[in-house]
């Protein structure tokens, strides 16, 4: 099935910043996610290298930034109920 690359991109950084959590200092994530996926957000610099030993990935301050806003723009709620 073809899909959209880049909508999965932003929906997993979404999910990143639902599993995120302070690793003495950093903002890290846990990688349960298509590899695919994840190497192409390591591609553009938002995460740390998923092909490591580690459960977790590292996001970079960008990556923190997007990932926030793209779980705001998918599954916020506003204060009235609608997105």
């Amino acid at each position: 099935m073809d899909f959209d690359q880049d909508k999965v991109e932003e929906v997993v950084l979404a999910l990143l910043h639902l599993n995120a959590f302070d690793d003495h200092g950093a903002v890290c994530s846990w990688k349960g996610f298509d590899w695919e996926t994840l190497d192409r957000l390591h591609a553009r610099d938002l995460i740390s290298d998923p092909k490591s030993k580690a459960k977790s990935v590292v996001l970079t301050s960008d990556g923190v930034a997007l990932a926030r806003r793209a779980f705001e723009a998918h599954f916020g709620i506003s204060r009235s109920g609608v997105k």
